[in-house]
């Protein structure tokens, strides 16, 4: 990380995946193209679960080559009179692999359901069920985990943002 004084400890890092409503997925294609899209992902301990259609560009990047690399942005504030944003942000760079057991992929699929939407998990068997047989899931491990944040304006004085690690 070339600005030291802005890079954060693990458990900030963690806690920015916990709290980022959507995250960034970059991956490499069969032919070693890039490919990124927005997702909603959860962290479960060391790990991230995804899911996917089975089939699809994201699905089939995970496959051929499983190596990815994830961007988690927290919270951010524009400060116009600073010609700046304060931001906090994660890096984790993982590899995937896809669940196939539909026991470890409904578990996997209901601590999803459990971050998204909490209120709905009463129809969950129903609609988990519906579903299974069309749906990809992947765990992701984290593998490398850096953080960041910015906190301070130009003329060095700190800018009220963020929590403290």
């Amino acid at each position: 990380m070339r600005r030291k004084d802005r890079e954060m400890g693990r458990g900030f890092a963690l806690g920015v995946l916990d709290k980022a409503e959507w995250m960034t997925l970059a991956m490499t294609d069969g032919e070693g193209k890039p490919y990124c899209v927005p997702v909603s992902l959860v962290r479960d301990g060391e790990e991230l679960i995804l899911h996917s259609a089975m089939l699809g560009e994201k699905a089939e990047c995970l496959r051929a080559r499983p190596e990815v690399c994830i961007t988690a942005v927290g919270d951010t504030h524009v400060v116009p009179e600073e010609y700046t944003t304060e931001y906090e942000s994660a890096i984790v760079r993982g590899r995937a692999r896809e669940i196939t057991d539909p026991q470890e992929k409904l578990a996997a699929l209901w601590t999803l359901t459990l971050r998204y939407c909490p209120e709905h998990l009463g129809q969950f068997d129903q609609m988990a069920g519906a579903s299974l047989k069309r749906t990809a899931v992947f765990r992701i491990a984290i593998q490398e985990l850096t953080g960041k944040r910015k906190k301070y304006g130009k003329d060095g004085k700190e800018l009220k943002f963020g929590a403290e690690e």
